[in-house]
């Protein structure tokens, strides 16, 4: 069992925008003065930037693009719809907003396929749409493969029953909890996981701020340090900035890179930089259109691939 990857799946956008069927629980989105085609267009070359960035370390990055027809604003974070395992598994989720559920598209398993990968079964929980019970890939779990543990923070997108159905089907250990932001003086359930805590091989980029209850806080840390893991520790104003939002992945000759944006790698101190490069070389990029207005970073953007090959 491996915990990360050199192979990336990467959906470049056609009319990214703010969404508003997201924006009702993703408290990160925020409005820009632009108009949608710019937004787009800013959105496309942050993308393309981006994608450069990974391929010249050697990061293996399939590019699909999005259909303009399907009119899918948040298509550029394919790791909420689908996730990719080492026995050939594909799982599909069910999705939050209507209009994500359209994101998932049969040619891009194909496109993986066609690549040298090998699906054996698809996994898919999709019907529980239906009875309005959601959970958003990756976005919601927080695989630890090597460990069999998913960490999980409790949202309207992510469902205890389906959370406790994939560890059952994926043979994982469920870490369930609950997560908070401040928002106007409140606190409000954190849309996703993946937005305060990130796994890599031996650590663990975690807002502990926002999980205010303190058994679960303990719990979660018992588990990390059971496993190895160093924590860094990050506020929530940084939290905030993105930088709970980074994956560590394989380079050429096998080199450890921690990808995150620019944001997020500017807020950072010194000290969680430190920790960070005892482990991975950092690449950030510049994705300030597509964080502003689709309320995710880097790791949402991209869609880790643990198929087996041909």
């Amino acid at each position: 069992m491996q915990q990360i990857t050199n192979t990336i799946l990467m959906i470049r956008p056609v009319a990214y925008r703010m969404n508003d069927e997201t924006a009702v629980n993703n408290y990160f989105q925020k409005e820009m003065n632009l108009s949608d085609d710019e937004i787009n267009a800013r959105a496309q070359n942050e993308f393309d930037v981006f994608v450069d960035k990974l391929r010249t370390v050697g990061i293996q990055v399939i590019v699909e693009s999005d259909d303009l027809k399907m009119d899918t604003p948040d298509s550029i974070f394919p790791n909420n719809w689908v996730s990719f395992h080492e026995n050939g598994d594909v799982a599909l989720y069910p999705m939050f907003a209507e209009n994500r559920r359209r994101e998932r598209r049969e040619e891009v398993l194909i496109r993986i396929e066609n690549e040298g990968f090998k699906i054996e079964r698809i996994i898919d929980y999709t019907i529980a749409e239906k009875e309005g019970l959601f959970l958003e890939g990756t976005g919601s779990l927080l695989l630890d493969r090597v460990n069999r543990k998913v960490y999980c923070a409790l949202s309207p997108r992510a469902h205890e029953e389906l959370i406790i159905k994939f560890c059952e089907d994926f043979e994982y250990i469920p870490v369930i909890f609950t997560a908070n932001q401040t928002v106007n003086g409140e606190r409000l359930t954190i849309y996703h996981t993946n937005v305060l805590m990130a796994l890599g091989e031996h650590v663990a980029v975690i807002c502990l701020d926002a999980i205010d209850n303190k058994a679960e806080k303990k719990n979660v840390i018992q588990h990390l340090k059971d496993d190895g893991k160093e924590i860094i520790d990050i506020t929530e104003t940084q939290m905030q900035k993105f930088a709970g939002n980074m994956l560590q992945i394989k380079g050429a000759n096998n080199k450890n890179y921690m990808v995150m944006s620019t944001v997020a790698h500017n807020c950072l101190n010194q000290d969680q930089i430190s920790t960070i490069e005892k482990y991975s070389e950092i690449i950030s990029s510049d994705l300030e259109t597509i964080e502003t207005c689709g309320g995710g970073s880097a790791r949402c953007m991209m869609a880790e691939i643990f198929l087996p090959k041909q």
